[in-house]
């Protein structure tokens, strides 16, 4: 059975996206079977992997919807080793529609569980917002990895989504947990990232990865090229943090595994 991570944050721009991308690829290139899941209308996961999502046949939207059978939806990206449930804008439908559904939270999960047994991993990159769409990629999930700059209004941001997946658990899914908190966009010149870094770890410890995930042209350039930056530039910076970070996940995953 896979292992089902949801990479939320209600805050936009604090590479949610990027993290959800360039993660996804980096396990795959340690020869893990990962299924990346794009479930935000922007459909930028989609787009940051190749796929040209103005023209797809299938789509998130017809797999919530039950239009189609997950199988149909997936495709395989070879180039990158992993394969991709895309999304497009599209799928803004599917939110209003899943609205007047009885189970409305359990669509996704549903349509995941068809295929766990295909894959090791699930990354589910949700939309920056807690509405329908997010609540099924939580109620789906087994945990929930939060990246964030190390900003003010990032802490804020933080503290309301940490309430609402209280609420979930409470509610509908009481086995989801924190995974852990990925520093992103990590400035060292920055007075203001090191002081939010250290109330970070000094409020969730072992929670936040000891991965700092830099500043990089190289993170910024890659998607306009269709491409992970672990595949658009190995050697950059960038790249070699996400390798890093997929790294640390693996052990504290063995960790764990060992500990029970």
């Amino acid at each position: 059975m896979a292992r089902i991570i949801a990479i939320a944050n209600q805050k936009g721009g604090v590479g949610k996206t990027t993290t959800c991308v360039n993660l996804a690829a980096a396990l795959a290139d340690m020869r893990k079977k990962v299924l990346l899941v794009d479930i935000d209308p922007q459909g930028n996961a989609s787009t940051g992997c190749g796929v040209d999502n103005r023209s797809l046949e299938w789509s998130a939207l017809e797999v919530l919807m039950g239009e189609c059978a997950i199988e149909d939806a997936i495709q395989v990206l070879p180039e990158l080793g992993l394969d991709l449930l895309p999304a497009n804008s599209d799928l803004t439908a599917a939110e209003v529609a899943l609205m007047q559904e009885g189970d409305r939270e359990q669509a996704l999960k549903i349509a995941l569980n068809g295929v766990s047994t295909r894959y090791q991993y699930m990354l589910i990159d949700c939309p920056p917002s807690l509405n329908m769409l997010t609540l099924n990629a939580l109620t789906a999930a087994e945990s929930v990895l939060i990246p964030m700059q190390c900003e003010y209004y990032a802490l804020e941001g933080l503290t309301a989504l940490l309430a609402n997946i209280d609420k979930i658990r409470d509610q509908v899914n009481p086995g989801l947990r924190i995974e852990g908190l990925v520093r992103t966009m990590f400035d060292v010149r920055n007075n203001l990232s090191g002081e939010v870094s250290r109330q970070l770890t000094d409020h969730f410890g072992n929670l936040v990865y000891r991965t700092l995930v830099p500043r990089n042209v190289r993170v910024a350039e890659a998607p306009s090229h269709g491409l992970p930056v672990v595949k658009y530039d190995p050697a950059s910076r960038g790249a070699i943090a996400y390798l890093g970070l997929a790294g640390e996940f693996l052990r504290r995953e063995q960790h764990q595994s060992e500990r029970l």
